[in-house]
């Protein structure tokens, strides 16, 4: 996971959010590529998984700064003024995926990053109900006011054997 968003995130530190995240994966990756001076928000919809990162947080200390809340990313968000937002599979199971990218913009800061990590396909499956193949992100993000993104990294999914992509895009 360090190794698909790494290129995404080039300079330390920072407050970020890891929006629809579970119970930490990709926010622990985040933590070692951004250190020690980083913040990152952790929100998940799903109580389990929050708790699952507050134990992990007291059995494995990370990086960075991580704070875990219960939170539904489709409801209006309390979040500081973000440097980076990154979303790992979550984008695909949000329907008005051009009205969350509208609403993520607004919590970032003048040149803030957003990191999409998320499957290379275009047909729905149960659990992909609203593929964003890159071509589509790169449309919607340029639509909600996004830079043009930049794919940053790919790999095969250990789960599903499926492509995915890392991709970053910038509030101009």
């Amino acid at each position: 996971m360090v190794a698909l968003i790494r290129a995404g995130t080039p300079e330390p530190g920072g407050v970020w959010a890891d929006l629809g995240a579970g119970t930490g994966n990709f926010t622990w990756a985040l933590a070692e590529v951004l250190g020690p001076a980083a913040t990152i928000h952790a929100l998940d919809r799903d109580a389990r998984s929050i708790a699952a990162q507050q134990a992990r947080l007291r059995a494995e200390p990370p990086a960075a700064t991580i704070l875990p809340r219960q939170a539904d990313v489709l409801r209006p968000l309390d979040l500081p003024p973000l440097d980076g937002i990154i979303c790992a599979n979550l984008l695909h199971f949000v329907r008005d995926q051009a009205g969350l990218l509208r609403r993520l913009r607004a919590h970032l800061v003048a040149g803030g990053r957003l990191l999409v990590v998320e499957y290379e396909q275009s047909l729905p499956v149960p659990w992909v109900p609203h593929p964003l193949p890159f071509a589509r992100f790169a449309a919607l993000a340029r639509e909600a006011g996004f830079s043009a993104p930049a794919r940053v990294g790919a790999r095969r999914s250990p789960s599903s054997g499926r492509v995915m992509y890392a991709a970053v895009a910038r509030v101009p």
